[in-house]
């Protein structure tokens, strides 16, 4: 039997289109499946006269790769993935890489790069974001993990990945968990872009009286300028579907979200690193309250909202949601990017944050000309701060910031929800205050349990305690910080 470039486990969607891409470019491929149907379905398929090989037994699969092998595993995230590296171990030598490329939790791929490292083989976890047509014609891939490996992989990813710029959207991340880390950011500004594209939908729709096909228009009239974008672009495409009996099919899908984790793991993070990433925590809760269908049917017949269109000017409510949407993006990767510092910080990882742009340029589901900018912003100063401090965004957000407003009230007074618009503008004018009410905050935090508080003519550091009720005492609780 010939010996294959590279192995993959897991013949699901995404697992047979990385192969068709790898076989496209070159890269001899061995596969295995835990149902030998699959592997037969798939042999007499698409992968006839391609330069793939069908295995029915890991022991099979490992004897037809190459040394150092190299095996990618495209298989359900958590016990799945720690089953099949268990079965492989005693199959390779040290020195083979073992490749996770599902949507695994950062913290799973840190644990496995070390013990694999400790028993003498290395490790990758791989974010691979674009869905099946990413996977079939080039996806954005983010790798980290054991470093040693990405020499042995980085030919046959960067050939298979999207390109930007003529560069390809594949770079190595970092250390450990770095490349499932920025991988699950990526999808929590995911769940970002669809919830605000979402709230501007129902705004056009309930708000404005709006036809799918003119939304539709909108949309598509939209992604020709800077909101030009992969989710705007399937987006107006959704708007034109038409069910069996001729009309719109978005009118016939339940609203009710369904959810796979990421988005969840991304708010946990920032929690845990304090972190404020609102707008895409709020995505998240956004789509547990859509999934209480049954509940919010019966609340809409206690609290009946006006379900009549405004007669408002629909060219300029139109431009006021298209600002609120590009300025609420803006705050979305601003988020993101204060995450990703931070996880930087906390778990030692060197993070090229334009690197990581231009990664998220082609092929994921984040994808947009807007990337162009971040990675402008990075590549001029490494060290920025914030986003929100770049000219660009900068301008941006002083140029759109009359119309958000504007759109988050419009949806006020229409009754319409817009937990993710509204909740990036409040960001927004926490972050650029220079005081806000965290003074009333304190004060009531050691009134209550004297955990005392720090004043505005003492040094930053310096803590104080009073004895609000004048019967407590000066003794203080010991402070923390998130």
């Amino acid at each position: 039997m010939s010996q294959a470039d590279i192995g993959l486990i897991g013949l699901a969607v995404m697992g047979q289109n990385l192969v068709l891409n790898m076989a496209d470019h070159g890269f001899s491929v061995s596969v295995f499946n835990r149902s030998p149907e699959k592997t037969r379905d798939f042999l007499s398929g698409e992968a006839v006269n391609k330069s793939i090989i069908g295995t029915y037994s890991l022991a099979e699969f490992v004897g037809s790769l190459k040394a150092p092998r190299k095996v990618m595993l495209m298989v359900k995230a958590g016990e799945v993935v720690d089953a099949f590296i268990e079965q492989l171990l005693p199959l390779l030598d040290k020195g083979d890489i073992i490749i996770d490329g599902g949507n695994s939790l950062y913290t799973d791929s840190t644990r496995r790069t070390q013990e694999l490292a400790e028993k003498g083989f290395l490790f990758i976890g791989t974010g691979v974001s674009g869905g099946e047509e990413g996977a079939r014609n080039g996806p954005s891939i983010m790798p980290g993990g054991n470093q040693q490996a990405w020499s042995a992989v980085k030919p046959i990813f960067q050939a298979i990945s999207a390109k930007a710029d003529q560069q390809p959207c594949c770079d190595w991340v970092g250390d450990g968990g770095a490349g499932h880390y920025v991988k699950m950011v990526h999808n929590g500004i995911e769940y970002g872009d669809m919830q605000l594209i979402s709230e501007a939908y129902q705004l056009m729709r309930e708000g404005l009286g709006m036809s799918a096909e003119e939304c539709h228009e909108t949309f598509a009239q939209w992604n020709q300028g800077v909101l030009d974008s992969y989710l705007i672009e399937i987006t107006a495409d959704i708007l034109t579907f038409k069910d069996t009996d001729g009309n719109p099919l978005i009118d016939k899908i339940l609203d009710a979200a369904g959810q796979k984790g990421t988005g969840k793991w991304t708010g946990i993070s920032s929690l845990e690193m304090g972190v404020p990433l609102t707008l895409i925590t709020e995505s998240v809760y956004a789509r547990c309250l859509s999934a209480l269908k049954d509940e919010r049917v019966t609340a809409s017949k206690i609290y009946p909202r006006a379900s009549q269109p405004s007669d408002a000017n629909r060219t300029e409510v139109l431009q006021a949601i298209h600002d609120a949407l590009y300025a609420s993006k803006i705050i979305s990767y601003t988020q993101g990017y204060m995450l990703m510092k931070e996880a930087a910080k906390e778990f030692g990882w060197d993070l090229n944050y334009g690197g990581i742009a231009l990664m998220w340029r082609g092929g994921c589901i984040i994808r947009s000309t807007f990337l162009g900018e971040i990675k402008r912003a990075y590549d001029e100063a490494p060290e920025l701060q914030n986003l929100l401090q770049d000219n660009f965004f900068e301008q941006a957000i002083k140029t759109s910031e009359a119309n958000w407003r504007k759109a988050i009230i419009f949806g006020i007074q229409q009754s319409i929800p817009t937990p993710a618009l509204s909740s990036a503008l409040a960001f927004f004018d926490g972050y650029r205050s220079e005081k806000v009410s965290a003074n009333m905050l304190q004060a009531q935090r050691d009134y209550f349990g004297a955990h005392t508080y720090e004043r505005i003519d003492a040094p930053r550091g310096e803590r104080f305690h009073t004895d609000w009720i004048q019967s407590g005492g000066k003794i203080s609780s010991t402070s923390y910080e998130v």
